[in-house]
């Protein structure tokens, strides 16, 4: 699996500093992606968010969230992608650094 970056460059919404796909490369999921990541800076400008795939919905006219990809047993999965694609992030921006 890879994780591409694909920045936020028009800088619209504010706080979004880009998204990201997985895009997969073996066995069933080969040449297939999973799109609807985002990294957020955190409210206040200390530190990184990642929010995950969701369907929006209404209820009685309060939009609500339904989340794509959910934790079979262990609830700490979720925190394991949220580490790789912040780590995607910080090398994109990395190598950005270095080009300019």
């Amino acid at each position: 699996m890879v994780v591409k970056i694909l920045p936020n460059d028009k800088g619209n919404p504010p706080g979004k500093l880009a998204d990201a796909e997985l895009h997969f490369s073996d066995h069933e999921l080969d040449g297939l992606k999973l799109i609807g990541f985002a990294i957020w800076e955190r409210r206040g400008g200390n530190g990184r968010n990642v929010t995950f795939p969701a369907r929006q919905y209404s209820v009685n006219g309060e939009r609500r969230s339904f989340a794509l990809l959910r934790p079979v047993v262990d609830a700490t999965a979720q925190e394991r992608l949220r580490d790789l694609i912040l780590g995607a992030y910080a090398d994109h921006e990395q190598q950005a650094a270095m080009a300019s």
